[in-house]
């Protein structure tokens, strides 16, 4: 596992500071780290960049729509 704990981390601008917000690493090795702000020593999700850019155009895009009405069919 990597020491983290030298690594920039950056929160979004849009972060309101109330600690509900993830923050992003742009490590060396092309891998981008994403964790809960709240949790800094806990577990994060590895990307890599094509992974990275799958996730950006989905957040970005239809790729993320709202989700699914849970009351059964008629």
């Amino acid at each position: 596992m990597k020491n983290l704990s030298t690594v920039q981390w950056i929160k979004s601008s849009r972060s309101q500071g109330d600690g509900n917000c993830v923050e992003v690493a742009f490590l060396a090795d092309s891998m981008i780290w994403v964790r809960d702000s709240k949790n800094p020593t806990g577990p994060a999700l590895i990307f890599g960049t094509e992974e990275w850019d799958g996730f950006l155009a989905g957040l970005t895009g239809a790729g993320f729509g709202a989700a699914p009405d849970p009351s059964p069919p008629m």
